[in-house]
């Protein structure tokens, strides 16, 4: 348990890892605005883009465990310069590359791992550890509205520079803006001491063997599968779905993608204030039941401007709020110590679920003509992720070998 005096430790925690967050998640949110102008200045279909960012998707989960275990080990602030760095490298090579297998591994590869290092997974542990037990979850949801608030922020601002200076001075001017905000931030965050506990420790072996033997775990790891899938299919296809559909004007694709990142501000902080008192299975249930009712009467009503901004909206309220109910009950059941690593875990499955999202809409799209397949998968999906996370347990785990609580 945290002292009082630590108290300004959690407030610059939370600034810092914010602003990181603010800027990884923000500028990654805006990236479905590219899908046409570099398609159309490279001569490529929508497929070649979509799996671009499908496997940026795809490598920041694979990379999230190590991420984690480097920064539950090493210190979040090593992990942040780094994933800075390789963040600005993968802006700087969609802008400059256009063969479309180099431009597909080198921006998977090097955004991935960026995200791996400034994202979710890697900050949580920080956060978790820093924060007490009964603020865990508030905390947790402070920093998923952070990244929500890059979202509304970032969104019209990339679009805005797109139209103004042009699709690769975008990437240019977005790449010196991470590096400016997130090198300062990472030198804020400083480790709080290690909290002496009774017993032998876990070594991560030992943490990652316990956990992927434990099924609620695993009911997590597959929630949040759904999770990737339905929101990062949304966030990088939609402005090409409303298009398709006649809404030509990019202000109305800008609004809801804004509209989006406003309401899961709130979304993503009441999440996690109500995670610390209600059950977090049945919050999540909920989160995942809604957003399957909200896009079906999406699909079924009669599209206009309006009813795009009204969807955002709601699907705002729903969009991240997984995040804090997610990784609190991680922190609840297995403690703080391997929180980070043990987060990107159950991460990985959230980006194979966000790879497959984000290449089979452009796969489809390119077979069928249309998104309606992929629309009614997403539905299915969030049906079965309510579900699914009904029966975790949210219970500490029971060790004769306890770890860091």
């Amino acid at each position: 348990m945290l002292t009082a005096s630590r108290a300004p430790e959690l407030k610059t925690v939370l600034i810092a890892t914010g602003l990181v967050l603010t800027m990884a998640m923000g500028v990654r949110h805006g990236f479905g605005f590219w899908l046409q102008p570099i398609s159309q200045a490279h001569g490529w279909t929508r497929e070649t883009y979509s799996l671009a960012l499908a496997l940026q998707n795809l490598l920041w989960g694979a990379f999230g465990p190590f991420a984690g275990m480097a920064a539950d080990r090493f210190g979040t602030a090593k992990v942040v310069l780094v994933g800075a760095l390789f963040y600005m490298g993968g802006l700087l090579w969609m802008a400059m590359v256009d063969q479309p297998t180099l431009f597909v591994i080198g921006s998977g590869v090097l955004i991935g791992a960026g995200l791996a290092c400034t994202a979710f997974g890697a900050v949580s542990g920080i956060i978790g550890r820093t924060a007490p037990e009964a603020k865990r979850s508030w905390a947790f949801g402070i920093s998923g509205a952070a990244s929500s608030f890059g979202q509304f922020v970032m969104m019209p601002v990339e679009q805005q520079l797109i139209s103004a200076v042009g699709w690769q001075n975008a990437f240019y001017l977005l790449a010196g803006l991470v590096v400016l905000i997130m090198i300062p931030m990472a030198f804020q965050l400083r480790e709080p001491a290690n909290q002496p506990s009774a017993g032998p420790q876990q070594s991560i072996l030992e943490a990652t063997r316990e956990a992927f033997a434990y099924r609620p775990f695993l009911l997590l790891v597959a929630g949040y599968f759904v999770c990737g899938f339905q929101v990062v299919f949304i966030g990088v296809h939609l402005p090409a779905y409303l298009q398709d559909k006649g809404i030509m004007a990019p202000g109305v694709a800008v609004m809801a993608l804004a509209l989006i990142g406003l309401f899961n501000i709130f979304g993503s902080y009441y999440a996690g204030k109500l995670g610390g008192f209600l059950p977090k299975r049945y919050l999540l249930s909920s989160i995942y039941l809604s957003r399957a009712i909200v896009i079906s009467l999406f699909l079924l009503a009669p599209l206009t401007s309006w009813s795009v901004y009204v969807f955002a909206a709601a699907m705002g309220l729903l969009w991240l709020s997984t995040v804090p109910l997610t990784n609190g009950v991680i922190a609840g059941i297995f403690g703080v110590k391997y929180l980070s690593m043990l987060s990107g875990f159950v991460f990985f499955s959230h980006q194979v679920g966000s790879f497959l999202g984000v290449w089979l809409g452009g796969y489809l799209y390119t077979r069928q003509g249309s998104y309606d397949t992929v629309w009614g998968i997403i539905i299915a999906l969030g049906v079965f992720a309510a579900l699914i996370n009904l029966p975790i347990n949210e219970k500490a785990i029971v060790r004769t070998r306890p770890a860091i609580a």
